[in-house]
């Protein structure tokens, strides 16, 4: 029954019912009455930005070199970004910075790299702020600028800016695509990853990549583009939309499908030295470099090419090969994101801008690789080993990178490689079409751009400005310029004044066409090192050293280096490579795990790191038939990795050192019922170990292991299954568990060290 209404609850509203209602509704502009007849209803739109804000599609390739793309000279077959060069500008004065963290952290928020934090590679958190390893939230990015004012923000690729800490399935998210101002993303969040089975994540979650046969990342990135830009024009089609698609391409390893490299047999036969030649002659007929541009000296780790013996020739040329391959599918995924913008008529509304986020890599070394784990375990790449790998370059169980020779080739006509301040590391091509915005096609740009300008740029054609907070954070200034005063004017002076260069304690600084730099080795004084001086509007190539007859200009610029340096977070140098403090994130250096089955741990941070550590791993299981199969667990991939599993009744442990493959038979299950199985690997010095597997405390001889030396950010733990590829040829991925497991218990009996410093290759 219903309440008797009483004085005390008398119908009508009271004073305090007036007043609440009235704080329901403050703000509201249209006006509330007690029905419907007696209101006058509001509703509210969407933010737009302004009439004319165009699409904007920002494509980055990895590790592409100054002189390898078809419209810079190069001899790759590249005819999709050649068009887009035909159809707009190429900027031949664009610098980026010379790792990848660090120049996606400046494209994105128009700041340099050590004032956002991310003064080195993402996961590198030195303790200081210029080092933290991710972007500052006071640092909004271009992508959360554009959508507070109304753009679609979508993002696809490789991300590499955020912290290994995080790299978990449980988050935190805040340093993720989606946390940085993108409503949607597909691609992996480290450095490189194996382009045929990548691990891949959608949103916050991760996904394995399609299982179609030829199943290609570039491929699948040009297809998840027509579906982001299909759906956007679909829901959203009178606002624009911001679209960031960022290859694993050309990053090692190097991949493409057969019938690619087929294309390019015998293209490279002569070889780097005449390769460097012949794509000069390229550039300075096309007015990329100036006519007098002569070729620098050979660099100090490339071999002569007659120099080498037939079979490294040979070597040499396939690499090569593969690599052409490469950028020639690459350059079909462009054609095919392209052909998007055609389908949907939006392509005159769409700024493209292509580029590359650093110089060709040298991390090949004088030799090359047919799986570059070897070098991050420090093994040797032997000859026979590569040789008789040769058929397997460029495919599923290669993970392969070319000679020094080739990345030099690749940056000509400029100096030295990716992570240098000299050209080839940080001077990139930068191609910019525009149709409704661009009415000169296919001229060159030459004035001074910094990789911090293309969010400006952005912002300046979508008519969007910087906020003073977002999310109640102050932001900081951009530092870039946009570089729109140069679409319709190839003479107008460069706007830019000065721009600093700082890696691994390596520096250099331009300003007003001279550029001062200095090339640092670890350990060596930063008082006492050289400092060389270029005149780069009369010597691109750097090869006239000025230092000693313009010392005065030389000081000046070494004066203002410092001053850039502290006014942008570069201090304290570090000239420390793997050994500098890494992210320890809220999890530091656990100890032990309990890990659900079916779960995948990305990093050594967020999960178990392997690395020259003693550890016990015991699985829980319960197997009805006592036939089931499948891993129990697994780290790495086809590369490189360890791996438990049960496969026809018997368990078996199996080491995969970069191919190198070291397999222990741990004996038959017993039956049906219940089980344990304990894996032990007692660490006794770097790259060696002991282990042994029991099986319902029936335990195994305690078996001699050569191991690897660290623990890498591709490859990742995973419990119960492996995926997205195996690391053993045994089976085929993902080989999930058939029975029932317990949480994996994993204890570890000494603490994470890190290893000694080697060279890089995983940015």
């Amino acid at each position: 029954m219903g309440r008797p209404v009483t004085d005390e609850h008398a119908a009508g509203p009271t004073e305090d019912h007036t007043d609440a209602a009235a704080e329901a509704t403050r703000g509201f502009p249209g006006h509330i009455g007690r029905t419907v007849a007696d209101t006058r209803p509001h509703w509210e739109d969407y933010t737009r930005p302004g009439r004319g804000a165009p699409n904007v599609v920002v494509i980055v390739l990895d590790d592409v070199g100054y002189g390898q793309l078809g419209c810079y000279g190069g001899r790759n077959l590249t005819p999709a970004m050649d068009g887009l060069a035909d159809q707009g500008l190429r900027y031949t004065n664009f610098h980026v910075t010379s790792l990848c963290s660090t120049t996606r952290a400046s494209l994105l928020t128009g700041r340099n790299h050590h004032a956002v934090g991310m003064g080195f590679l993402a996961g590198f958190d030195s303790g200081y702020p210029g080092y933290r390893g991710r972007v500052a939230r006071s640092a909004a990015t271009v992508a959360r600028m554009l959508r507070e004012a109304g753009y679609g923000t979508y993002a696809l690729g490789k991300w590499h800016m955020t912290p290994p800490a995080h790299m978990s399935p449980a988050g935190p998210f805040t340093y993720w695509p989606l946390g940085q101002g993108f409503d949607r993303y597909y691609g992996f969040l480290w450095g490189e990853d194996d382009q045929w089975s990548p691990q891949l994540w959608q949103d916050n979650q991760f996904v394995d990549p399609p299982r179609r046969e030829g199943y290609h990342f570039s491929d699948d990135l040009a297809g998840r583009a027509w579906q982001f830009i299909g759906d956007h024009q679909s829901a959203n089609q009178d606002r624009p939309f911001f679209l960031y698609l960022a290859f694993g391409a050309a990053h090692a390893p190097h991949q493409a499908p057969a019938s690619y490299i087929a294309n390019h047999v015998g293209r490279f036969d002569h070889g780097w030295d005449r390769e460097r030649e012949l794509v000069l002659e390229r550039q300075i007929a096309s007015g990329i470099v100036p006519a007098g541009t002569v070729l620098p000296p050979r660099n100090e780790d490339v071999d002569e090419w007659d120099a080498l013996t037939p079979e490294q020739r040979r070597l040499s040329v396939r690499m090569q090969e593969v690599f052409a391959g490469f950028m020639e599918h690459t350059d079909d995924a462009i054609a095919s994101v392209l052909r998007c913008l055609d389908y949907h008529g939006i392509a005159d509304d769409t700024m493209v801008l292509l580029l590359s986020d650093n110089g060709a890599s040298g991390e090949g070394g004088p030799s090359g690789s047919v799986n570059e784990y070897r070098y991050f375990m420090g093994l040797e790449d032997r000859l026979e080993d590569n040789l008789a790998a040769l058929d397997e370059l460029g495919g599923p169980w290669a993970h392969n990178h070319y000679p020094a020779g080739w990345a030099a080739a690749g940056n000509t006509p400029l100096r030295y490689y990716k992570r240098f301040n000299h050209g080839g590391g940080v001077r990139a091509p930068l191609v910019i079409r525009w149709p409704r915005g661009i009415e000169q096609l296919g001229e060159l740009r030459h004035q001074f751009h910094h990789v911090v300008d293309i969010a400006p740029t952005v912002l300046d054609v979508a008519g969007v400005t910087l906020e003073r907070e977002y999310d109640g954070i102050a932001q900081m200034p951009v530092h870039g310029t946009s570089m729109r005063y140069s679409f319709d004017d190839a003479t107008a002076p460069t706007r830019r004044r000065s721009q600093y260069f700082e890696m691994v304690g390596s520096r250099a600084i331009w300003r007003d066409g001279w550029k001062a730099v200095t090339r640092h080795a670890e350990g060596q004084s930063y008082e006492d090192e050289p400092w060389e001086l270029y005149h780069l509007d009369t010597d691109v190539a750097e090869v006239n050293d000025r230092a000693r007859e313009s010392p005065e200009i030389l000081d000046a610029m070494q004066q203002l280096w410092w001053s850039e340096a502290a006014q942008n977070g570069v201090l304290p140098l570090d000239d420390r490579l793997q050994s500098r403090a890494l992210d320890r994130g809220p999890l530091g250096n656990r100890q032990s795990f309990r890990l659900s089955p079916g779960s995948r741990l990305f990093t050594g941070v967020a999960g178990p790191n392997w690395a020259n550590r003693s550890f016990t791993v015991r699985a829980y299981l319960s197997m009805p038939s006592g036939d089931e199969e499948g891993v129990l667990l697994a780290f790495g991939r086809r590369a490189a990795g360890f791996v438990l599993f049960i496969q026809d009744g018997r368990v078996v442990f199996e080491y995969n050192r970069a191919g190198e493959r070291q397999t222990y038979d741990a004996g038959p299950i017993p039956g049906p019922g219940r089980h344990v199985v304990v894996l032990d690997v007692e660490h006794v010095e770097l790259g060696s170990a002991r282990v042994s597997v029991s099986v319902d405390e029936t335990e195994t001889e305690r078996l001699p292991l050569r191991t690897m030396i660290g623990g890498f950010g591709t490859m990742s733990t995973q419990i119960g299954h492996n995926a997205p590829s195996p690391v053993s040829d045994r089976f085929d991925a993902p080989f999930a568990f058939e029975g029932e497991m317990q949480p994996l218990i994993v204890e570890f009996h000494n603490p994470a060290t890190v290893e000694p410093d080697h060279d890089l290759r995983q940015d």
